[in-house]
């Protein structure tokens, strides 16, 4: 129980669709969509549920088509020096990131441990310019992670806007995963 009230028949137990511990109903009261559950109405949630639920759908609305559709970018596996232009996309079932190119590597999406931003440009009292992503990850049956370094590459037409938009996509996905581990 997460909630200080004391229950009786007068005051009910609700729980919260997402995390499942029981409030009172001024602590449980919320009633958002939870998509990654398959709720297809709005459920009652906690207030730290509902919140992280709220950016979910954010994320869903916004980011997760940019993540589908993939981007090109220069690709280092591992330690090696030489780097493979590939395109990078979420797949359908968004469980995997898949690189495609000369070669094709899959990487489970669960099997990530670490995500690092790239910047360049960075001005005291400016911003930083992203250019790239870093991510480390486990391979199954091996030991120790593997390193995975994308740079923004050009695409067809010239442009490093559609991989920028991926890599702040993929941030917010990987801030997103690492907050709902959290709970």
């Amino acid at each position: 129980m997460q909630c200080d009230t004391k229950f009786d028949f007068i005051t009910r137990k609700h729980h919260c669709r997402r995390c499942g511990r029981c409030f009172c109903d001024r602590c449980c009261s919320e009633k958002v969509p939870l998509r990654r559950m398959c709720f297809v109405d709005p459920v009652r949630q906690c207030a730290a549920c509902a919140l992280l639920s709220h950016r979910e759908a954010e994320f869903y609305d916004k980011q997760l088509k940019v993540l589908l559709s993939g981007a090109t970018f220069h690709v280092t596996l591992g330690n090696s020096e030489k780097s493979e232009t590939m395109v990078c996309r979420l797949s359908n079932n968004q469980r995997y990131l898949i690189l495609g190119g000369d070669s094709h590597h899959e990487i489970e999406i669960a099997n990530i441990s670490t995500v690092q931003i790239v910047t360049e440009g960075f001005a005291p009292g400016g911003s930083a310019r992203v250019t790239g992503m870093c991510l480390q990850y486990t391979v199954p049956g091996a030991e120790g992670t593997t390193q995975l370094r994308l740079m923004a590459g050009e695409d067809a037409n010239a442009s490093k806007r559609q991989a920028t938009a991926w890599l702040a996509a993929m941030h917010k996905a990987a801030k997103l995963l690492y907050e709902s581990r959290d709970q």
